[in-house]
């Protein structure tokens, strides 16, 4: 019997073609190439991963994250799973893969911004345990509202997804 691997690990450039399919496809305002490639080798706060998917020698790359590292705090810029591969909680392991990396730096916080109307995605993040803080009235350049969301890192080691 054959076993599907996943394995989270950081973003290499060559992942870039494939993170960029999945950045086309699930966000309204994409980064382009060199924002992609400023994210994954120099800028300093950024931590880029992807997920990626291996079963009979070939590999795939399912989605990605980056969020970045200041002092005690955390910002989730992007997480994305390839539309095709969502619902399969691989997202999800992706969050908790970024909530380990953050206890472990002994960050306190993880903040991010969505889109109001991005239901899918409240519901994800209220999921793992982060609230509504507050909303940024036209805050994306279409107009569109964020929410303020955050995520207290509890440094005694108790988070579980539900």
């Amino acid at each position: 019997m054959k076993f599907l691997n996943i394995d989270i690990r950081r973003m290499e450039d060559k992942d870039l073609s494939s993170v960029m399919e999945i950045e086309n496809l699930c966000f309204l305002s994409p980064y382009n190439k060199d924002n992609m490639l400023y994210e994954i080798n120099d800028n300093p706060y950024s931590n880029p991963w992807v997920i990626e998917l291996s079963y009979e020698g070939k590999s795939i790359i399912a989605g990605f994250s980056i969020y970045w590292t200041l002092f005690d705090t955390a910002s989730i810029i992007q997480i994305a799973i390839h539309p095709s591969l969502q619902k399969r909680n691989l997202g999800s392991a992706l969050m908790d893969e970024i909530y380990n990396d953050c206890f472990s730096k002994k960050i306190k916080s993880i903040t991010l911004e969505v889109r109001e109307n991005n239901k899918n995605a409240i519901n994800f993040y209220l999921k793992h345990g982060f609230v509504k803080k507050l909303v940024k009235p036209q805050y994306y350049t279409n107009g569109d509202n964020a929410i303020i969301m955050e995520l207290e890192v509890d440094l005694n080691g108790k988070h579980t997804s539900n």
